[in-house]
């Protein structure tokens, strides 16, 4: 998270966490284990009253934000999410409110109020499931077929699709993207449940077949949309990064008291040579993962031109050192730590799967890898 949030920022950050800390405590969130949603609306509707779902829409549209960088604050939030482990579809429903607010119609004024408010939810339908599972590997199909679209295909995994009243649908036009907006309660689409590590967040399958909506539906032009879906993974990606982060300072936090509390031979566990270079490379990892967090998160608020190439580093960076870090925090717990009644398994369940959501490590290190050839043949 920044290093120095604006008063108005540390006020939003210190709302969130009260509020995180009262209704969605480590009791509650074992609790939620078994609950369908992960979260209950009345909980999602007061975040949203807090700003959560606001922040990356215009001011025209009823959002704002506290900087004048929408996506910057958005981070604060996530931070505090992952510190928490909270519950509640925090990164899709952003991503789609961005999206209505950017290049939707009066056609999808109703469904963007509703995600203000938190009365609903939205979530992306972008990744798919084998053999056509890489980063930005796009199959499903969205035809125009006279004043209506038709979608057919299979996405996976789409966070809280059984739960969301809109799916922000990604496919394919012929050689480009078109992004179109479809109630989850269309004729020929089915929901299949999905297992998950994450005690509150559920995913699911969500296959589409001749799946047709207006076409005044679509989110911008039809078959030019692929610039739209860079910038929302780019979105996405900040959010994922920046509650990653916040999942790492919670274990590295507790995984330090606990070294000062645990005796062993009459010495606390921190007092050990060898657990402190242990201690020292995570508070190295820690602070690194901060920084490019932020770095990435203000480059692509900012529109800047090496915004993909940060957000992918970050993505790599976090997803590789971070693993790392929280397995030397269970370690450092014996045996203690893994077990289901300790928290930290918590972070480590968040972290998880935040480690997979819109790429993995090596999937970004190979974006990386074809932008800086992309740009030798530039040269």
């Amino acid at each position: 998270m920044l290093l120095a949030l604006s008063s108005d920022q540390e006020f939003f950050r210190g709302t969130t966490a009260k509020f995180l800390e009262e209704h969605v405590p480590v009791g509650v969130l074992r609790r939620l284990r078994d609950d369908p949603a992960g979260f209950a609306p009345d909980y999602w509707r007061r975040g949203a009253d807090l700003g959560w779902t606001s922040l990356l829409v215009a001011e025209e549209h009823g959002g704002g934000s506290i900087s004048g960088a929408g996506l910057v604050d958005l981070t604060v939030v996530a931070h505090e999410f992952g510190r928490h482990a909270a519950a509640g579809p925090l990164v899709p429903t952003n991503v789609v409110a961005g999206a209505l607010s950017t290049l939707g119609s009066d056609v999808h004024a109703g469904a963007l109020s509703g995600l203000l408010s938190g009365t609903s939810i939205a979530t992306w339908c972008l990744a798919e499931g084998p053999p056509h599972d890489g980063l930005g590997e796009v199959r499903t199909q969205i035809r125009v077929d006279g004043d209506e679209l038709v979608v057919d295909g299979v996405k996976r995994p789409v966070e809280s699709a059984a739960q969301a009243d809109h799916l922000l649908v990604t496919g394919r036009t012929g050689d480009d993207l078109t992004q179109v907006l479809v109630p989850r309660d269309a004729a020929g689409i089915s929901i299949t449940p999905m297992h998950t590590v994450d005690l509150t967040r559920r995913f699911f399958v969500v296959s589409f077949d001749g799946v047709r909506v207006p076409a005044a539906a679509a989110l911008g032009e039809v078959g030019k949309a692929a610039e739209d879906v860079e910038r929302q993974l780019q979105q996405a990606l900040v959010v994922v990064n920046a509650e990653s982060v916040g999942a790492l300072q919670a274990a590295f936090d507790m995984t330090v008291e606990w070294a000062f509390d645990r005796y062993t031979f009459g010495r606390p566990l921190a007092s050990y040579q060898a657990l402190k270079h242990r201690f020292a490379d995570m508070k190295a990892w820690l602070e690194a993962a901060h920084a490019i967090s932020d770095e990435a998160a203000a480059a692509v608020a900012a529109g800047a031109p090496d915004a993909g190439r940060l957000v992918s580093v970050a993505k790599a960076f976090i997803g590789s050192y971070g693993a790392e870090l929280m397995q030397d925090c269970v370690q450092m717990h014996g045996g203690i730590g893994v077990t289901f009644e300790h928290d930290l398994h918590l972070f480590l369940r968040r972290l998880t799967v935040d480690r997979a959501l819109f790429g993995t490590p090596a999937e970004h290190r190979r974006r990386l890898a074809d932008l800086i050839v992309a740009q030798e043949d530039v040269a």
